[in-house]
């Protein structure tokens, strides 16, 4: 492929991931969907461009994303895992099925704990963790679970993305296109 190809693609996916960054103040729950959606974009970039300009099209979309996007929370939500994740993940996957997923635990519930402590303590959002209250000691094991099962669906998702994008779309579409 080109090198103006090359940069076409990453130029178009930043701005798609930076749309969808916006486009979380404008649909109630797109805090949480919007930058996973974002994160998906960067499949492609890293498929057709290689996982050098995945991130650089990441750290430029968390840039800007810092910079124009109101919704704090689906900011540090991209920049702190749903954006450079799956560019990661393949490398991830490399350790085999057990050290696989001991590292996405790891990465998952230290960016969780990481993230909750930023927008606590950097952006002053009030404590998450307060309408939580009914489920007493137990709040942080069932936020955890959750969060932990959420995220291994979006890594389900990813690798079915990918697998999609791989053997249907990039045959079927792009070979038409390029």
């Amino acid at each position: 492929m080109k090198k103006s190809t090359q940069v076409a693609i990453g130029g178009l996916a930043s701005a798609l991931c930076l749309l969808m960054m916006f486009m979380t103040g404008l649909i109630p729950f797109s805090t949480y969907c919007f930058p996973a959606f974002a994160g998906i974009v960067l499949i492609a970039v890293a498929e057709e461009n290689g996982p050098r300009t995945a991130v650089m099209v990441y750290v430029a979309t968390s840039f800007l994303a810092l910079l124009i996007v109101p919704d704090r929370e689906a900011v540090m939500l991209f920049i702190m895992l749903l954006g450079y994740y799956p560019t990661l993940k393949p490398y991830i996957e490399k350790w085999g099925k057990l050290g696989g997923t001991i590292a996405k635990l790891l990465l998952f519930n230290g960016m969780v704990v990481a993230f909750y402590y930023v927008m606590l303590y950097i952006f002053g959002v009030p404590d998450m963790l307060e309408g939580w209250g009914d489920f007493g000691r137990f709040t942080i094991v069932v936020v955890l679970g959750l969060v932990n099962f959420t995220l291994f669906t979006y890594d389900f998702l990813l690798t079915e993305t990918l697998r999609i994008y791989r053997y249907w779309f990039r045959p079927k579409i792009l070979h038409k296109l390029f």
